[in-house]
């Protein structure tokens, strides 16, 4: 099947098809290198644990991270676009779109990375996907942008700073009356070079290896996110469904949703919910009679069932919808089956973007790494500092990861330490130019993006 879906292609056609891979895992990559001070930045400022040591490490829980971590944040990120339109369009115009993405993405992080400005890799990809999505949008009409899904992402980047800047002050309080050893707040450089004590370097070790982690939960899936836009978008034929998927198995889960939800139709004559269910008779009708070869009725069974369950997601709101809790469940149980056939990733996918990012977390973090060490703040970090910006950024990253919202690793950690200079010693402690550059390139990164993304579409239009 995937051979014949290569087959397909046009010479050309399969050359962007491979550059954009390319092009994804390099973003990735980047990513990797551009965010890996989010992790290292406090062990090696604390001595915790050497550079080299430090990246590797990071770069293996990274990979860890993007394997483990599920598809709930991609899933947000593929829904931004209007992915479902550019299936059927012809090639050329996705290929516009993905190219663009990647352009406006991987150079903005590449510019900052070089003038070693922290700057979230999240708002970069997110203005990028935005911009390309308001040119096809001005240019075709239809859905360009799933607004709805924007505002999510949009308010979860946007309180994701406040929130690490303030968690961070209150955790150190907390550290100040909890803990009896004052060790914790004293500067680690007076201590000739060796590391701290054995637990307070656990605490630490254990942080960075918990924001390394769930770095790679969150912007890994990112990354899956992207490269999944790719293949639906220039092999809709063999990814418009899950390869993986058994049609056997799709259509018991249609019959276990209808079955759960018969009772409901049969004691409510107003069903209110009778047309979003007949879809379900619609897609058993296409599963029957799907061949696994034809791309467009691939394409017409995926429609009905995201179709579907968006519909079902209003259901389940609804507690007068299907009462009884065992076939509630079952009902669930079947949304999920079902959903399985559009909402995935497949192993190659996540491979692909767990090495480009481990790998990448490996190299090219040392100009980051002195910005947050030593530029954000007046005085050196000390132990307490560096283990509460860390514990406050693994657990918004891992929240964050498990509600499916993409959140900006950097702006959490860079605004915790902050926080945490704020906390020991007043806004007095903070490096105003320092800080003043990072918030200049966080309020400019969508805006730019969005433009350059938007202008790189148009320009490809002119020529493919």
């Amino acid at each position: 099947m995937l051979q014949q879906a290569f087959q397909e292609l046009s010479t050309s056609h399969l050359v962007f098809l491979v550059l954009a891979i390319i092009g994804v895992c390099c973003f990735e990559f980047v990513n990797g290198f551009h965010d890996t001070a989010n992790a290292v930045a406090t062990v090696i400022y604390t001595r915790s644990l050497k550079p080299l040591t430090a990246v590797i490490w990071s770069g293996a829980w990274n990979f860890l991270g993007v394997w483990l971590g599920g598809v709930a944040v991609a899933i947000s990120i593929i829904n931004l676009l209007p992915v479902s339109d550019m299936m059927a369009m012809s090639q050329g115009e996705n290929i516009s779109i993905v190219f663009a993405v990647l352009l406006a993405a991987i150079i903005w992080n590449l510019s900052t990375w070089y003038l070693g400005i922290p700057c979230s890799s999240s708002h970069t990809l997110i203005g990028s996907l935005l911009g390309a999505g308001m040119g096809f949008y001005w240019m075709h009409g239809g859905n360009g942008i799933n607004w709805g899904k924007a505002k999510d992402i949009g308010l979860s980047l946007l309180l994701s700073p406040a929130f690490g800047f303030t968690a961070v002050i209150l955790v150190l309080f907390i550290f100040k009356y909890l803990v009896r050893s004052k060790e914790i707040f004293k500067d680690p450089s007076q201590n000739e070079n060796r590391p701290p004590p054995w637990w307070i370097r656990g605490i630490l070790i254990i942080t960075c290896t918990l924001v390394s982690f769930f770095h790679g939960n969150n912007d890994g899936q990112k990354g899956v996110g992207i490269m999944m836009v790719v293949l639906l978008a220039l092999l809709p034929g063999y990814y418009a469904l899950n390869p993986a998927s058994d049609i056997t198995k799709m259509k018991a889960a249609v019959h276990q949703m209808k079955d759960a939800s018969s009772e409901y139709a049969l004691h409510h004559e107003n069903n209110i919910y009778a047309k979003p269910l007949s879809v379900l008779d619609d897609l058993l009708a296409q599963l029957d009679a799907i061949d696994p070869k034809n791309k467009d009725q691939k394409l017409k069974a995926r429609k009905n069932i995201q179709i579907f369950s968006k519909s079902a997601k209003a259901m389940l709101e609804d507690k007068d919808f299907i009462t009884d809790k065992d076939q509630r469940k079952h009902f669930v149980s079947g949304l999920h089956m079902l959903k399985d056939a559009t909402d995935f990733a497949p192993v190659e996918a996540i491979l692909l973007i767990s090495l480009s990012l481990g790998f990448g977390t490996m190299v090219g973090w040392k100009r980051i790494v002195i910005t947050i060490g030593e530029k954000i703040g007046k005085t050196h970090l000390t132990y307490a500092q560096g283990a509460a910006a860390e514990l406050v950024a693994a657990g918004t990253i891992g929240m964050s990861s498990g509600l499916g919202l993409p959140v900006s690793t950097t702006h959490v950690l860079s605004s915790g330490i902050a926080g945490s200079m704020v906390g020991i010693g007043g806004l007095k402690n903070l490096q105003r130019n320092t800080i003043g550059t990072i918030a200049t390139a966080w309020l400019l990164t969508l805006p730019v993006t969005f433009v350059g993304s938007l202008l790189f579409y148009f320009l490809f239009q002119l020529f493919i």
